[in-house]
């Protein structure tokens, strides 16, 4: 597969930001091929919904602009909607977990939760922070303020709820290295 495909699909499975210099690491190539495979993905993307954006040092796929008023209109739609089980699941994890990462949650459930982050970060529940190349998701203060607490510590069962989750990640993880 073309190089500036590998690219593609990283980058869309990643949906952060990458920096340049792990893209080559990744690759087994230098600067020059990387820029070279870059420009051959903008070109091929400028008729698509995606966009390729990028800095000295970062790239991402963006969606296109032409599409800000249609996505504002399914982001209002999305805000209407109940977060549903699953959206409570990944936000109890994040609340009582947090600062945690995207393959944490998805151990956690036993499923993938890119969507429902994703549900979450539009609603402005959770907030990613990026510690280079590791993201973390944490709760934010528009949810502690809609829980009415200041502090996640303030949450119900706070110490009890804690205790049980690290002795279920605790039983998962002899249940892995047993099946090994």
């Amino acid at each position: 597969m073309e190089l500036s495909t590998n690219i593609e699909g990283v980058l869309f499975y990643k949906a952060t930001p990458m920096k340049k210099t792990t893209l080559c690491k990744l690759f087994s190539v230098d600067s020059l091929e990387l820029e070279s495979a870059l420009t051959l993905l903008a070109e091929r993307l400028t008729h698509g919904a995606l966009r390729l954006s990028y800095t000295d040092t970062d790239v991402q796929l963006v969606t296109a602009s032409e599409l800000d008023q249609l996505l504002e209109s399914v982001r209002k739609d999305e805000m209407k909607r109940d977060i549903g089980k699953a959206g409570a699941e990944t936000l109890a994890i994040v609340l009582y977990r947090g600062p945690i990462t995207r393959a944490e949650i998805d151990r956690i459930r036993g499923v993938n939760s890119s969507f429902i982050l994703r549900n979450l970060l539009i609603r402005g529940l959770v907030e990613r922070q990026s510690d280079g190349a590791l993201s973390r998701f944490v709760c934010t203060p528009t949810l502690l303020s809609h829980l009415g607490i200041t502090h996640k510590e303030e949450l119900p069962v706070y110490a009890e709820t804690l205790d049980a989750l690290e002795k279920f990640e605790k039983e998962q993880s002899e249940q892995e290295t047993t099946s090994i």
